[in-house]
C-alpha cells in the first residue's frame, strides 16, 4: 500500500542516504555536492513552502509503512511537474506511486495537466509513456536539458452543465 505523507514525517537520515544514492543521482544532474543534515532541513523547508504557496508539493513515499523516497508535484516553468525519487529497492513500484501521485493531482487538487520532466539519460521514457505521458518539447533548468512531456486529466464538467473545456 502507498501512502503519502508529509517530508517533516519521515527521519531526515532517510532523505539524506536517499538523496546521496549514486545509483539515485545518476538520474539526478542538478543534484551537486553531498547533501548533508543542513541540506536537508533547507531542502525540506523548500518543500513545504511549495504547498503553502502553490496548493501542492512533494510527499514522502511510504510503501507498506516503509520510507520509499519522496515525490509529488512542483512547480516548474508554470507547470505542476511530477517528481518521483525512489529508493532502488523500490524502483518496481514507480507505477503504482505515480498513479497514486496523478489521482491527487486530478481528484482533490483539481489540477487539469501535469508535466513530467526526465533527464535525457532516461532514454526512451517508456515508464512515462505507459502513464500517458506525450512528448511536449524540451526545456533547460538550471543549465541542464530535460525533456518534457505532459498529461492531461479528466474534463471536469462545468458547474452550469455545459461540457467541459
Amino acid at each position: 500500500m502507498v501512502t503519502l505523507a508529509r517530508l517533516t514525517e519521515v527521519d531526515p537520515a532517510d532523505l539524506i542516504d536517499l538523496m546521496n544514492d549514486p545509483r539515485v543521482r545518476r538520474h539526478m544532474p542538478l543534484a551537486v555536492g553531498r547533501f548533508g543534515p543542513e541540506d536537508c532541513t533547507a531542502w525540506v523547508a523548500a518543500k513545504e513552502a511549495m504547498w503553502h504557496d502553490h496548493g501542492y508539493g512533494p510527499w514522502a513515499l511510504l510503501v507498506d509503512g516503509a520510507f520509499a523516497g519522496w515525490g509529488g508535484l512542483q512547480p516548474e516553468d508554470g507547470e505542476a511537474d511530477l517528481a518521483l525519487v525512489l529508493r532502488p529497492a523500490y524502483w518496481g513500484h514507480g507505477r503504482a506511486i505515480a498513479e497514486r501521485i496523478l489521482a491527487e493531482a486530478f481528484g482533490p487538487l483539481g489540477l487539469h495537466d501535469v508535466t513530467v520532466l526526465l533527464p535525457p539519460s532516461r532514454g526512451t521514457a517508456a515508464a512515462v509513456r505507459r502513464l500517458g505521458f506525450r512528448p511536449d518539447g524540451s526545456l533547460e533548468v538550471a543549465g541542464q536539458p530535460f525533456l518534457r512531456f505532459r498529461i492531461s486529466g479528466p474534463r471536469q464538467p462545468r458547474p452550469d452543465g455545459a461540457a467541459g473545456q
